[in-house]
């Protein structure tokens, strides 16, 4: 049989359809989790996948899946990620994985195949985490590592709940969390960093995921004149913090390897120019391939805060945002996709993911694997986010033939 031709220009249509949503004036995407242009984007990937012929359910988390049959009644085989972005998105971060799992539906409807298992598309509530933390949430619940009631309680800034967003924008549906139990998961994504592209190479096979730490600290110090206080004689909460900063980039270099370390916000009190911070809250972000050597960077981030919180004469206290371990993803579908990937002929390498995926919380249930396809200057979380049209072609040629390898293969 003539494994079918994914309709690429047809791919890129409807990638710029859904990008319509929630567009941002001279580029990107602002379509942050349970808001109207989420619900609007929601609206147009539901009725495509009832254009396509599928079954569509939606849980109590939000969590979308579409259905195509198989000739068995068998646990389907599914693709998907997300369609919620950050405040300056693009076209092409979690959209591209599910828009190319229904280009895989379409490519098959048309040339008449029905595989042995059913194909599942998903569109996972809060992957980016933007407004709710953690990211991944809606596959966290899905696969029951998050209790569903923690996801619905948590707020966001205002104090809004994703229950009340969920329910307000009408996607709290009635599908049972956790199904359909899904035979394996495969996503197709842009790869978010520079690697691909400065090695000319064209195909990401993934074998895993970074593990993630997020630590929110909070300093407490003592408000006073900039002008009048001796140096010596402060508590400033911004000193604790700016410290901090420097140390975690310190510590990334130190533990070498892969070991990743961020200061990404930061907001002080009172916040003037003239005053010393009284309070200083800001967050760290750590990650690394190595459950042990993430480990490690957390205890001496800790021990450092504390430290340089007691020299300074200020409090410090810290909650946990997000805390992920690393993810390796089934052998046996990692190299499906490298063989698929090599009778393309299509030039790859193996390779890790620094960012976080839905893949790595259906690891926890089900074989799974990723596919990463060149991101143009490294950049996503971006306006001028971009991947070539033969790339997001290639990449979603390559899911097709993986998943049409798992869904007729021996029961």
């Amino acid at each position: 049989m003539t494994t079918p031709q994914i309709n690429g220009p047809r791919l890129l249509e409807s990638l710029q359809a859904l990008g319509q949503i929630g567009a941002l004036p001279g580029g990107g995407v602002n379509r942050l989790a349970l808001s109207d242009a989420d619900r609007q984007g929601r609206d147009w990937t539901v009725a495509r996948m009832r254009e396509l012929g599928m079954q569509v359910t939606v849980d109590a988390i939000g969590n979308i899946v579409g259905l195509f049959p198989g000739t068995e009644d068998l646990p389907p085989v599914m693709m998907g990620s997300h369609i919620d972005t950050v405040r300056t998105g693009g076209l092409y971060d979690g959209n591209y994985g599910v828009l190319s799992g229904l280009e895989v539906i379409a490519t098959l409807r048309e040339a008449g195949i029905q595989p042995r298992r059913p194909l599942a598309v998903a569109v996972f509530t809060n992957e980016e985490g933007a407004r709710f933390q953690p990211d991944m949430m809606g596959s966290l619940v899905y696969v029951g590592g998050l209790p569903l009631q923690d996801a619905l309680s948590t707020c966001d800034a205002d104090g809004v709940s994703v229950q009340t967003e969920l329910q307000r924008i009408g996607y709290q549906g009635t599908a049972a969390v956790g199904a359909p139990v899904v035979d394996s998961y495969v996503e197709l994504h842009i790869e978010q960093g520079p690697v691909l592209e400065q090695l000319g190479l064209q195909i990401g096979v993934v074998e895993g995921v970074q593990g993630i730490s997020w630590t929110e600290f909070t300093v407490e110090g003592q408000s006073n004149h900039a002008g009048t206080t001796p140096m010596a004689l402060r508590h400033d909460a911004a000193l604790v913090a700016a410290q901090v900063a420097v140390f975690v980039r310190e510590l990334s270099q130190r533990l070498g390897g892969r070991q990743l370390a961020t200061v990404g916000a930061v907001r002080l009190s009172p916040n003037l120019v003239n005053v010393i911070a009284q309070q200083a809250v800001f967050t760290v972000d750590l990650r690394n391939t190595n459950s042990a050597a993430l480990a490690q960077a957390e205890r001496e981030l800790h021990a450092y805060a504390q430290q340089a919180a007691q020299a300074e004469g200020v409090r410090i206290s810290h909650r946990t945002l997000a805390r992920f371990e690393p993810v390796a993803f089934d052998p046996e579908v990692v190299n499906l996709v490298e063989q698929q990937t090599q009778a393309l002929g299509c030039s790859y390498q193996r390779m890790p993911s620094g960012a976080g995926h839905d893949a790595q919380m259906l690891a926890r249930i089900c074989p799974s694997a990723m596919i990463f396809v060149p991101s143009v200057g490294g950049l996503s979380h971006n306006v001028r986010e971009h991947t070539t049209p033969a790339d997001l072609q290639r990449g979603a040629q390559v899911l097709l033939q993986v998943v049409l390898a798992l869904a007729n293969r021996p029961v």
